[in-house]
């Protein structure tokens, strides 16, 4: 049957040299005094000290004492051995029984050990009785307070050594949750980024390079029969690009989108609704409804990008002649609705969205919402055109997540 050794700190060295000292001490103390006091069995006395010593040393030599409960016990067994003969021919031998108490309580299982300390202690009390040529109670007395302290101290420490063992156990595992959750923590932000990321390249680039398209292929057609009209779509066309990159590198820097910079969100929609009219053929018109109030930044940027993903989709699907966006002040709440005329669509029949043709608007618009305590709705049908409506809360700045900035 084999062990797991403790692990050795300063501190159990330092007991185990002790021992180890205790015991050399005491076996020269059984020689010394042998042999200063002219024993007669004085040479004997000597070998089995310096036999016993031996014996003893090689213990914590040997590399299978540690690993081995029979290991262990085998070489206890030899060193008792070699005391219970000095003893028998030293009454100082009796010394020896105490280091032997806590060897066996420390290299033996518990109930072993018990039975070896006890068994030790009845043989240092007839040891020593038998030199002195009577039996006492205050011979029993040392030997079974030296077992009673050894055992009281072992245990304590085993007990110690188990709480503290616990204790090292109990701290690794924190240890391994705290970066477990910091290592969530980091791929729910990394995730949450790259939500954000996606949202804003659909609201911007995609929609301008959209846009870009569109002219560019309205202009294709307008030549070579109207060429003035192809100059004013390449023109528009560029004037998006110059706007896109305006975007962009806002977008890098993570600052207010160009459009909500230096004016407020009417205003930016009304141009919206402008500049939409002007590069593509749909009517779009701007309402403001209720008394307008100073909104958080995401809330702005939100309400801005679901407007430009709105009336980007209705342009390029819908085939819609008119569309009509509103801005309204609702008392707690703010709202921005586009209804266009167009073909419409089942909403419940909607393709799921992929990188090839798209689809990610809807998606993007109602993730961007909901991250602000907001709702979006869309009501369409064939032939009947489309409403969409986004509504946030309305709260302090200090209150609102800053969704759209990093």
């Amino acid at each position: 049957m084999t062990t797991t050794a403790p692990v050795l700190t300063p501190t159990t060295r330092a007991l185990a040299w002790c021992l180890h000292l205790l015991v050399v001490g005491l076996l020269a103390l059984a020689a010394g005094r042998a042999v200063a006091d002219h024993h007669p069995n004085a040479g004997w006395i000597l070998a089995a000290a310096v036999v016993c010593g031996l014996v003893y040393a090689a213990g914590p030599v040997l590399p299978g004492i540690s690993r081995s409960r029979r290991a262990a016990a085998l070489w206890l067994t030899a060193v008792s051995t070699v005391w219970l003969v000095l003893l028998a021919l030293s009454p100082d031998g009796v010394w020896v029984a105490f280091p032997l108490y806590f060897l066996q309580l420390h290299l033996l299982p518990r109930r072993a050990g018990l039975a070896a300390v006890a068994a030790t202690a009845v043989a240092a009390i007839a040891g020593f009785a038998v030199h002195q040529g009577s039996f006492n109670a205050a011979m029993v007395i040392g030997p079974a307070l030296g077992a009673a302290v050894a055992v009281a101290v072992v245990w304590g420490y085993q007990a110690l050594y188990r709480e503290s063992e616990q204790r090292r156990r109990l701290i690794e595992e924190l240890t391994a949750t705290r970066a477990d959750l910091a290592a969530a923590q980091h791929t729910a932000g990394v995730l949450a980024e790259r939500e954000r990321l996606a949202r804003e390249i659909h609201d911007t680039l995609a929609q301008g390079l959209s846009s870009i398209q569109l002219l560019l292929r309205a202009a294709e057609r307008a030549l070579p029969q109207t060429p003035e009209n192809a100059a004013c779509y390449v023109d528009q066309a560029r004037q998006t690009a110059v706007d896109n990159l305006a975007e962009a590198r806002r977008f890098v820097a993570a600052l207010s989108p160009p459009a909500l910079e230096g004016t407020t969100l009417a205003s930016a929609l009304e141009r919206l609704c402008a500049t939409t009219s002007t590069r593509h053929r749909i009517t779009a018109r701007f309402h403001l409804t209720g008394e307008p109030v100073q909104l958080a930044t995401a809330h702005e940027v939100a309400l801005l990008r679901v407007a430009q993903s709105a009336l980007a989709n209705t342009v390029r699907h819908a085939e819609a002649a008119t569309a009509e966006l509103t801005l309204s002040y609702l008392g707690d709440h703010v709202a921005v609705d586009v209804v266009d005329d167009g073909r419409g669509f089942d909403p419940d029949q909607l393709p799921a969205p992929d990188p090839e043709s798209g689809g990610f608007g809807l998606a993007a618009m109602r993730a961007r919402v909901h991250a602000l305590g907001g709702t979006l709705t869309v009501e369409s049908a064939p032939g009947h055109g489309t409403a969409l409506a986004a509504q946030l809360p309305l709260t302090p700045p200090a209150e609102t997540q800053p969704e759209a900035r990093p």
